[in-house]
């Protein structure tokens, strides 16, 4: 992944050019086509990823105290096609796709927070969001989006402290019943944590995706300066 200034971008309706890739929204699915390069030694990344959602959402919803920020998901159950070419890699699965957009940095507002995303027995996908703000204000949403395209809000556990990780960060995740566990780190960053866990929602025993941004780790000068090595930026 590459962050790449206005002269390498163009967007279209159902368009959008970031570089040699793009995303194309054909009227049933996303179509992700991918030409990269990796780091730090520079390995081809090329291939297609396809997402073709079970259902739309147009949902929208202040993540903030301030409403400067707003979450929502636009395909929060979709299946998932990956082919690439660099490297030799092909699979499919369970997918999940959303939005985030703000007016001002995330830094002003935010101290952290743990998010977590689960499919459940009927096939809905249930979200967890857990913000907390730097002035002391929390903010929890817990959300079932349906297959009918209708949006229900689920009571929660108490919130369960989760092992720290590689770089100290304290991680958290609401649960029904018996503590929570990390079946699987995928990602764990300075600023920055992801995993699946196993916990308890809605009475069912699920496996979630989670995440944990800490962001005062994020905006440190020595992550900033970090980041170009993981992600090179062409202005």
């Amino acid at each position: 992944m590459t962050e790449r200034g206005r002269r390498f971008v163009h967007r279209e309706a159902s368009y959008f050019q970031i570089g040699p890739s793009e995303l194309h929204w054909n009227g049933q699915s996303l179509e992700i086509t991918i030409q990269e390069r990796a780091v730090p030694f520079g390995q081809k990344v090329i291939g297609k990823v396809t997402v073709h959602p079970e259902q739309l959402f147009h949902y929208s919803v202040p993540l903030d105290q301030g409403h400067q920020h707003r979450w929502g998901p636009l395909a929060p159950t979709a299946r998932i096609e990956v082919a690439f070419s660099e490297p030799q890699l092909q699979w499919q699965g369970h997918a999940y796709l959303d939005s985030n957009e703000g007016d001002e940095p995330i830094a002003k507002p935010f101290l952290d927070w743990d998010w977590a995303r689960a499919l459940l027995k009927d096939q809905s996908t249930a979200v967890i969001y857990d913000v907390r703000e730097k002035n002391g204000h929390e903010h929890i949403l817990a959300l079932q989006f349906h297959a009918n395209g209708s949006v229900s809000e689920f009571p929660v556990g108490k919130r369960h402290d989760l092992p720290k990780t590689f770089w100290q960060i304290r991680r958290q995740i609401r649960s029904d019943g018996d503590p929570p566990k990390v079946i699987q780190n995928l990602e764990d960053t300075p600023f920055y944590s992801r995993s699946i866990l196993n916990s308890q929602w809605r009475g069912e025993n699920l496996t979630c995706m989670h995440e944990t941004l800490h962001v005062p780790r994020f905006s440190s000068n020595i992550v900033q300066l970090m980041l170009p090595w993981r992600m090179p930026r062409l202005t």
